[in-house]
C-alpha cells in the first residue's frame, strides 16, 4: 500500500465522500463566505453537491486549496484551537524532510508545533517496547487540560481526519502505507463506524480516554523516503494525498529505499537479500521492477546520487569526508562515480553552488 503519486491527483475514479465537503463548506458558510463562488471557482456545482455522491479528489483537493486561502488558515478542518498561517506546513515538511528516521521526523515536527503560530495543540510520540502511540498533547505553556476542553467542542468527523491526516503524512514520509494495529476514540461510536475501519484498516475503539493510533514501533526506525524534490511536488496537492491512500501493487521503490536507507558507508545489500526481505524471489523483483521502468542498479544509484548530493551542499563536509561517508575508500573512486552522476567533478559542482549563492538578489 502505497500513497498516490502527483499525478494520480488528475484521476477522477478516485472519490472523497460528500458528507466531509458538505461538513467543510458549512463551516466555511458559518464564517459568512459565499459557499456559491467558492464551488464555482473549483466547478463544482450545487447540483453535484446535493446528489449525495462522492465528489473526485481532484475537485476535492481544489476545494480544499480554496478554502485554505479564502480562510488564511491552513488547520481549517484539524483539531488544533487556532488559526494557523498559510505556509506552516510547507515549512514544516523542510524542517523535517532530512531527519533520519520517522522517529525522529515525529519528535521535530512537535517540536515545531512549539514554535509555530497558531495551534495550541501538537503531535506526540510515546514508544514502548513493540508499540508506538501517536496522539495529541497541548502546547508545553499550556495547562494539560487544554486538550480536552478543545476536544469537547471538537465534532468527530474533526477528530477523525486529524488523524488520518497524519497517519497518510507518516506514511508518504516513509513511502508505505504504515499499519495501524488500533485506532481508539474520545467520543462514542458513531452511525458510519464501517467508514472509520475502512479508513484506518485496524480495530476502531470509542469511549476512550484519548484519540490514539497504535502501531509497531519498527515503522519508527525506517528512513524518511521523500527528498525535498519529491515534497515539492506533493506540496503542490495537498492536502490531496493527506485525503487519499490508495492501493498499487506494482510500487517496490519506495519499499528498497526504505530498505537502503540513507547510510551508505557499509555495504548495501544485495537484490537477492532485498528479494528476501520483501518475500519475493530474485526474478519476481527483477519482474516488477521492468514493469516500473526501474532496476536494482538504478535505484542503488539514484539513492547514492541523492546521498552524495546533499553532503555535497553541506561546506564543512570535505570531498574527502564525503568519500568515506559514501563508502569510497578511495577519493579517486568517489570523483568518477560523482561525475557519472551529475556529470561535473566534486569540485565543479561546488564551485557552480557557490556562485549560484552568489547571485542571488538580496532579501
Amino acid at each position: 500500500m502505497t500513497l498516490m503519486r502527483e499525478s494520480a491527483a488528475n484521476d477522477r475514479s478516485i472519490t472523497i465522500p460528500a458528507g466531509f465537503v458538505g461538513y467543510l463548506l458549512r463551516q466555511v458558510d458559518k464564517q459568512g463566505y459565499d459557499v456559491e463562488s467558492l464551488l464555482a471557482s473549483v466547478d463544482i456545482s450545487r447540483e453535484e453537491l446535493d446528489s449525495g455522491n462522492e465528489i473526485s479528489a481532484r475537485k476535492f483537493g481544489q476545494l480544499y486549496q480554496r478554502v485554505i486561502w479564502v480562510l488564511q488558515d491552513e488547520s481549517f478542518g484539524m483539531l488544533s484551537g487556532g488559526k494557523v498561517p498559510n505556509g506552516t506546513f510547507r515549512m514544516m515538511c523542510y524542517a523535517i524532510i532530512h531527519c533520519k528516521n520517522l522517529e525522529k521526523a515525529i519528535r521535530r515536527c512537535s517540536d515545531f508545533y512549539e514554535v509555530c503560530r497558531g495551534s495550541i495543540i501538537k503531535p506526540v510520540l510515546l514508544r514502548r517496547g513493540r508499540y508506538a502511540k501517536f496522539s495529541f498533547q497541548p502546547l508545553a505553556s499550556l495547562p494539560e487540560n487544554a486538550l480536552g476542553d478543545l476536544v469537547r467542542d471538537e465534532t468527530p468527523l474533526v477528530i477523525r481526519t486529524s488523524l488520518s491526516v497524519w497517519h497518510h503524512f507518516l506514511s508518504w514520509l516513509v513511502g508505505r502505507r504504515v499499519e495501524l494495529k488500533a485506532v481508539y476514540f474520545s467520543f462514542p461510536e458513531p452511525a458510519d463506524v464501517d467508514h472509520y475501519r475502512q479508513l484506518f484498516q485496524a480495530e476502531v475503539k470509542f469511549g476512550q480516554h484519548d484519540n490514539v493510533m497504535v502501531f509497531s514501533s519498527t515503522y519508527l526506525d525506517l528512513p524518511l523516503v521523500q527528498t525535498e524534490e519529491t515534497l515539492r511536488g506533493f506540496l503542490k496537492t495537498a492536502p490531496f494525498q493527506l485525503h487519499v491512500m490508495v492501493d498499487d501493487e506494482k510500487s517496490l521503490k519506495s519499499q528498497i529505499i526504505a530498505i537502503l536507507g540513507k547510510d551508505f558507508s557499509r555495504e548495501l545489500p544485495s537484490a537477492e537479500e532485498v528479494a528476501v526481505k520483501l518475500n519475493m524471489s530474485i526474478s519476481t523483483l527483477r519482474r516488477r521492477l521492468m514493469e516500473e521502468n526501474t532496476s536494482y542498479q538504478k535505484i542503488k544509484d539514484d539513492c547514492r546520487k541523492e546521498a552524495a548530493i546533499n553532503y555535497m551542499n553541506s561546506p564543512h563536509l570535505s570531498i574527502n569526508d564525503i568519500a568515506l561517508l559514501m563508502g569510497f575508500d578511495e577519493p579517486s573512486a568517489f570523483f568518477r562515480s560523482f561525475k557519472k552522476w551529475t556529470g561535473m567533478t566534486p569540485g565543479e559542482y561546488r564551485q557552480r553552488v557557490r556562485w549560484q549563492e552568489f547571485d542571488k538578489p538580496a532579501l
